[in-house]
């Protein structure tokens, strides 16, 4: 049974950081690419951060760039979301995502339940 679960949400005040964990279970985590996607009341969900399945490439949504870090474990089948310097606007439902490519085209896709983060003060 394929499981993302994620966890580390919650209220923060600006300026302040969290880290998103998403535990991954039920299927080969280190062959797919993850990624961390955001969601707003009243908007449409966004890629946030993405790595690689070896970890070497990451990208970033420019509205996070210098902010947040995303890292992965393929021992631990887990991936990570540090944010630093939050802002009101980082509020968002938090998903976890993952794919499998072939050929550049996914095959496979999962989405995590998702985690609320919460910036005000």
């Amino acid at each position: 049974q394929v499981q993302l679960v994620e966890s580390g949400g919650g209220l923060v005040q600006p300026g302040g950081s969290l880290r998103l964990s998403c535990a991954a279970s039920g299927f080969t985590f280190s062959n797919y690419v993850m990624s961390w996607y955001r969601q707003a009341p009243g908007k449409e969900r966004e890629l946030v951060a993405g790595i690689a399945s070896a970890a070497r490439n990451t990208n970033y949504a420019d509205s996070v760039k210098g902010r947040f870090t995303i890292s992965r474990d393929n021992f631990k089948n887990t991936l990570y979301l540090q944010m630093n310097s939050l802002k009101p606007e980082d509020t968002a439902v938090y998903y976890c995502n993952a794919i499998l490519l072939k050929d550049y085209e996914i095959v496979i896709q999962y989405w995590g339940q998702g985690t609320q983060v919460t910036v005000s003060s």
